[in-house]
């Protein structure tokens, strides 16, 4: 499973968790990979860590919401939104410009052209108040 599969599944793993309120992680997980698929530690790190650390990441986020609440956001774009800062706050060894690309093409394919403005906006400014608030 490459980079960019890893975080396909993450986004549907969160979404799927976001919708069912009695699923387990791992049966989310399963739920979500293919017959062929074995998931990997990035895709791991991102649907664990993203859930660890989602109350801070959605204060982030809300900050930077203009007109919308975490919770008017739809179910995927908030799942894309949440794995993305988590990645490019807390992943280490992969560029920030990259993370954001990655979650502007998953918007897109979910969501259309303007879903991936509207998250390149978001995560944009959401990452630079994070940026401030850790200094």
């Amino acid at each position: 499973m490459n980079r960019r599969v890893a975080r396909l599944r993450a986004v549907q793993t969160l979404y799927q968790l976001s919708l069912v309120a009695s699923i387990e992680v791992e049966q989310a997980i399963e739920n979500t990979l293919s017959n062929e698929e074995e998931p990997n530690e990035f895709y791991h790190a991102l649907v664990y860590g993203t859930l660890e650390k989602r109350d801070e990441i959605d204060g982030y986020l809300s900050g930077h919401l203009k007109g919308y609440t975490i919770d008017r956001l739809g179910h995927v774009d908030r799942a894309i939104a949440r794995m993305s800062l988590y990645e490019m706050l807390y992943i280490e060894d992969i560029e920030m410009n990259i993370s954001l690309n990655e979650a502007i093409e998953l918007a897109k394919a979910f969501g259309g052209q303007d879903a991936g403005r509207f998250m390149n906006g978001v995560l944009s400014n959401a990452y630079d108040g994070a940026l401030k608030n850790k200094k």
